[in-house]
């Protein structure tokens, strides 16, 4: 018998000074049975950092076509594709072909600081492709957030995620990596 996905329902209220983006969003999150608590919270932080009317989740790690979260255009071509982890060169290449901007978000720690090493002249190569890291302790604070149904209030400034429910808040700084 197959495992199901987890449910969230996020209510999440973003100030985006960076981009003056003010906006109110209701969010369902599905977390795929082989995804831990620390991967749907970089995959929340990335969306909201890109949040818009048009970004949404895909099927994620249920398919090897689609990135993890991404905008369509009015004529359905991608705007966004937004992949989290350490993708290889071919996926690199794929997303760069089939969308318009591309942002890799990498949350683990040494694991992306090795595949930026390894892998950041190629990645630099593509045009409109941007990587970041969320720092792992970060991402693994922000999992005490998550509650199957979740009032969030994102605030946005310089590169820096300031995300709290009714009772903590959790400091996420999105490093973007550079060689």
């Amino acid at each position: 018998m197959a495992l199901k996905a987890t449910v969230y329902k996020a209510s999440i209220s973003i100030s985006d000074m960076d981009r003056s983006y003010y906006a109110d969003h209701q969010l369902t999150i599905a977390q795929h049975p082989s995804e831990n608590e620390q991967r749907l919270m970089a995959r929340i932080s990335a969306w909201i950092f890109h949040a818009s009317e048009r970004l949404e989740f895909t099927r994620g790690l249920s398919s090897t076509d689609e990135p993890e979260i991404w905008e369509k255009n009015d004529d359905q071509s991608n705007q966004l594709w937004i992949e989290l982890g350490h993708p290889d060169e071919k996926r690199v290449k794929k997303a760069s072909t089939l969308s318009r901007d591309v942002a890799i978000y990498g949350y683990q720690g040494r694991m992306t600081a090795q595949w930026w090493q390894e892998r950041h002249q190629h990645v630099e190569s593509f045009n409109r492709v941007t990587a970041y890291e969320l720092p792992e302790d970060a991402i693994q604070a922000s999992a005490q957030l998550l509650n199957r149904t979740m009032k969030l209030q994102a605030t946005i400034q310089d590169n820096t995620l300031w995300l709290s429910n009714e009772e903590e808040s959790i400091e996420i700084e999105r490093i973007p990596l550079r060689s």
